[in-house]
């Protein structure tokens, strides 16, 4: 997309997110997770809460930007790098537009989720990047194959709930 390759520490990163959101999926909620990076070092670590504590706005994303900012004592998160495991919605996109980060590195795609019943707006990064003038960098498709298999993962749970 817009963004540069991350590097061999992203797949770290990455991987963390990934976990994150498996513990999400043992807990019963939907297949997301979100790490935020900072100088090299991990300073978030969440997954979507939507489900359990009953609140559209806990995506993975979201609860990460609140963690990393009480962490950081700090509503910015200058220099920070979000890894998500799936494209950022357009309210996550935002969110990590006005928190300032500097990039968003993310496996899935936003169609990848809608087939499998999640209620997304089509709205890409790439759209929210190019017509809100964000200067967030936007790398899709990183570690797709891994996240894709934390999608299929969470496919073969029983009582598994989309919204």
């Amino acid at each position: 997309m817009n963004g540069r390759e991350p590097t061999a520490r992203g797949r770290e990163f990455m991987e963390m997110a990934i976990a994150k959101a498996m513990e999400g999926v043992r807990r019963g909620d939907s297949p997301f997770g979100s790490c935020i990076e900072r100088a090299g070092k991990a300073v978030a670590l969440a997954h979507n809460t939507v489900l359990e504590k009953k609140d559209a706005t806990n995506h993975a994303e979201m609860n990460a930007i609140r963690l990393a900012c009480r962490k950081l004592g700090s509503y910015k998160l200058d220099g920070c790098t979000v890894y998500s495991t799936t494209e950022p919605c357009p309210m996550c996109f935002s969110a990590i537009h006005w928190a300032g980060a500097k990039s968003i590195v993310f496996g899935t795609r936003i169609a990848d989720v809608r087939r499998l019943g999640f209620n997304e707006l089509t709205i890409s990064s790439r759209r929210m990047k190019g017509e809100g003038n964000s200067e967030v960098a936007v790398t899709g498709g990183f570690m797709r194959k891994e996240c894709l298999a934390l999608l299929d993962c969470w496919k073969g749970r029983k009582g598994k709930r989309t919204y």
